[in-house]
């Protein structure tokens, strides 16, 4: 059976966003990263603000908004109402949904939101794990603005906040190892992580054939 979906979990900084949509962009296939907050938010009829409070998180409404009070979050401008009828549980309920229509239609590189556990037993899915170092984290994270003070603590609150949102609602510790097709260090650079992806489904792709063929 031929992949004809690509999940991508990332650790914060590790470049995994940037290296899915360079994926995606090889390969010709639709990329669901920001686009799938808005298909969710359209999906639960919320703001994409609504919906990416939620993202890959697990702690309640009201406890982030006065954690992240003093640092001036968009979040503090969301409307009170539209707090009370959409949460993480109502978000990862249509989070499954919304995953498994996009996987339905195939060609498409699908970035983090626990894909790779909702679609664990699609056997046209290739999961990957991308990591790097902290020195590499930092590089990038700087290369984009951030100072290094602030990316040190986005590198651990980040991931902890996926931790937890894995472990919550898949039950799964994060990551799991034995869940991918793929782990992968970034820090020797994005095309040298897309060419690896590629081989590996191509060589997986062709394990199957033979054995299908075996088989038959």
């Amino acid at each position: 059976m031929k992949i004809r979906i690509i999940t991508v979990e990332r650790e914060y900084g590790s470049g995994g966003a940037a290296i899915a949509e360079r994926l995606a962009k090889r390969l010709g296939w639709q990329l669901w990263d920001r686009d799938l907050t808005s298909e969710i938010a359209r999906e639960a009829k919320v703001t994409r603000e609504a919906v990416h409070r939620c993202d890959e998180r697990v702690d309640p409404l009201i406890s982030r908004l006065f954690s992240v009070y003093a640092r001036g979050s968009y979040e503090r401008t969301l409307p009170v109402t539209e707090t009370r009828h959409f949460n993480t549980d109502a978000m990862v309920a249509m989070l499954h949904k919304v995953i498994e229509q996009v996987a339905s239609k195939g060609e498409c590189v699908i970035v983090g939101r626990g894909s790779p556990y909702i679609l664990r037993n699609r056997p046209d899915a290739f999961h990957v794990f991308i990591y790097a170092p902290d020195d590499e984290k930092l590089r990038r994270l700087k290369n984009i603005g951030q100072s290094e003070k602030e990316s040190l603590q986005l590198i651990q609150d980040v991931d902890r906040e996926r931790a937890s949102f894995i472990r919550h609602y898949f039950h799964k510790e994060w990551p799991h190892r034995p869940l991918y097709n793929l782990m992968i260090n970034s820090k020797f650079g994005d095309d040298y992580v897309v060419d690896t992806i590629l081989r590996n489904i191509a060589a997986l792709e062709s394990l199957r054939e033979s054995q299908g063929a075996k088989a038959s």
